[in-house]
């Protein structure tokens, strides 16, 4: 890497001991000054902070030992940077300090004899500091923490002479301001009920300081009722305001937004939604979400964790995460957007029943989960899919999704280049056939699952599919047959452990361009709307099957915590793109029907 030429270089008072304090495009870095007397600076947390290896060979095997215990790949949020921080180790001597600037958050004057309040803290200066250098400056960084989680750090520095700490101030200003990718202008959507009702809490007391002091500006409203933020987005809001939309919600809350942005930049160029070869047009806005809600899997699964102030710095210093979106058609007519899980069976029932106990709060998914787990019922169709060929990365293969993911970037571009489909047949399958390159299985299902991201959470850490990409253009098809609920429950513990999920004879994943499924019960195109026909299904069911207990012949599609009116739909992937706010850029793949859709998470 091309060592970057400095900018300023200066010696500095940190903490009553005399710093050498240099700032280049890349990094911003103070090292201590040996003396006969070494003081030690202490109370102060720094991004990285160790003793200096004595050469580059020391510094290579030190860093290879990070990378053992994976420290590098679930910290360091771009090659970039990496390189960055390499560079700056191998060249280091003693006790060294350093930030890169893309993620400093701010830079403020200080006055000295009275302090400062800019953040809402005090912060007094040490008297003999103030008697021999007199003006200061506080730069607020980003400090990694355990397990993901990220936090803003200040460092105070003192210097000699007013001119010399104004010019720190602006140059580093001057850095900031030359970046690009970081938002200016936010419109927030908060929603007071998701979750457990903390929305405007969290925002008022976590998030809304740390836009201030990077100098964002935002436009907060707090939804009224369901769909409020969807309808405003498609209607009302003004988006040339605005560098991005945030939500302070859970995954419904994240959901309403997309579909409103995505709706409105396609009606505003003029694409028909309803049509399902249509491709989406990107919208150059970007999309965040401050996770409040009860799971909050799309944060968790790009960000990688739930935590409100990780999530609000990713937005502040403009990371960007490629996702996918997809579109749900059913006979050539547009249903919903989704952006991680469409389930069917027991993913499906456990939500349709859990629509009836909201007064639960939280608590209902457990309980409809453990009740649909009892019922155990199984659902006959035919699912068809078109396999995802000449591809790098299989759903079994372990590669985690990541920042700068090359298996994404790979796929990606080969699906843009509309590589034809071509699928070999697989003699063993029975009860599959081959058309046109489409597989075709019937059977019996407990499950059916199409999953765009890991779809990780706290409870489940590895996800539904978690060697599953954001931004391949493809989803994860994940078939469960009839089994017994001992095996169910085995399939089902196994999200929560270290083995492999699929590692059963009645599972089995396939990375898909696209798929259809068709209930048994539902072979024409008269398709029974789920919500108007009930009871005559009902009694199809007992008439066909008089000793079946009654037991439904139609699941429900689970779409991202919402329920589809319809049980046969067709889904195909297209790649658009579109910006995400957190891991900041939405990759818009929109899974699209014909006649029916997570760096990984940066870290």
């Amino acid at each position: 890497m091309e060592k970057q030429p400095r900018l300023l270089a200066s010696q500095l008072l940190l903490k009553n001991s005399l710093f050498e304090v240099s700032l280049n495009r890349v990094l911003l870095t103070w090292k201590e000054i040996a003396t006969k007397k070494k003081r030690v600076s202490g109370g102060i947390h720094h991004p990285f902070k160790v003793a200096g290896p004595r050469s580059a060979a020391a510094a290579l095997a030190w860093i290879a030992s990070l990378c053992r215990v994976n420290w590098m790949a679930h910290n360091l949020a771009s090659e970039f940077f990496f390189m960055s921080w390499l560079t700056f180790f191998i060249t280091s001597h003693g006790t060294s300090h350093g930030v890169s600037v893309s993620e400093i958050l701010a830079v403020r004057e200080l006055d000295v004899d009275c302090g400062t309040k800019d953040d809402g803290r005090w912060q007094k200066m040490p008297q003999k500091s103030t008697e021999a250098y007199p003006y200061a400056f506080t730069v607020s960084y980003v400090e990694r923490a355990w397990q993901h989680r990220w936090r803003c750090s200040d460092v105070t520095f003192h210097c000699l002479e007013g001119a010399l700490c104004q010019q720190w101030v602006q140059t580093i200003r001057e850095q900031l301001t030359a970046l690009t990718s970081r938002p200016k202008h936010l419109l927030v959507y908060i929603n007071p009920y998701g979750g457990k009702q903390q929305g405007e809490r969290i925002y008022e007391q976590k998030v809304a300081p740390l836009f201030t002091l990077a100098s964002i500006s935002t436009h907060v409203i707090v939804t009224e009722h369901a769909n409020h933020a969807r309808d405003h987005l498609r209607t009302e809001a003004e988006l040339k305001k605005y560098d991005g939309v945030v939500c302070v919600g859970g995954d419904g809350m994240f959901s309403e937004m997309v579909h409103g942005l995505v709706s409105r930049t396609q009606r505003d160029n003029g694409v028909d939604q309803n049509s399902p070869e249509e491709k989406l047009v990107p919208c150059t806005l970007r999309i965040g979400i401050i996770p409040a809600g009860s799971t909050d899997c799309i944060c968790y699964a790009t960000v990688g964790i739930n935590d409100p102030v990780t999530s609000a710095l990713h937005i502040i210093v403009g990371d960007a995460q490629p996702m996918d979106v997809c579109s749900v058609h059913h006979n050539n007519t547009f249903l919903r957007y989704s952006v991680s899980l469409l389930g069917y069976g027991f993913y499906g029932d456990m939500l349709a029943d859990s629509e009836r106990k909201r007064w639960m709060g939280p608590a209902r998914y457990d309980f409809s989960g453990f009740k649909t787990f009892l019922t155990h019922h199984y659902y006959e169709g035919t699912v068809s899919f078109l396999p995802a060929t000449d591809i790098l990365g299989t759903p079994r293969d372990k590669t985690r999704c990541r920042a700068g993911c090359f298996i994404c970037q790979h796929n990606g571009q080969l699906y843009s280049e509309d590589a034809p489909e071509i699928c070999e047949t697989d003699p063993d399958v029975s009860d599959s056939e081959y058309k046109g390159g489409w597989r075709v299985i019937r059977g019996k299902f407990l499950a059916i699952n199409a999953a765009s991201m890991s779809c990780a959470c706290p409870r489940s850490p590895k996800g539904l599919s978690p060697a599953a990409h954001l931004a391949d253009g493809t989803t994860d098809l994940i078939l469960v047959r009839k089994c017994s609920r001992f095996n169910f429950l085995r399939h089902l513990l196994r999200h929560t452990s270290k083995y492999d999920q699929f590692d059963m004879t009645f599972v089995e994943v396939h990375r898909v361009r696209r798929f259809r499924f068709t209930p048994r019960y539902c072979q024409s195109d008269s398709e029974l709307d789920l919500r108007e026909n009930g009871k005559r299904l009902f009694s199809q069911i007992c008439r066909d099957h008089p000793a079946c207990s009654c037991s439904p012949a139609y699941s429900s599609w689970n779409c991202d915590g919402e329920i589809l009116p319809h049980a046969a739909i067709e889904v195909g992937c297209v790649t658009t793109p579109y910006n995400l706010l957190c891991k900041y850029t939405v990759h818009s793949e929109s899974i699209q029907t014909p006649s029916l859709f997570p760096h990984f998470f940066t870290l």
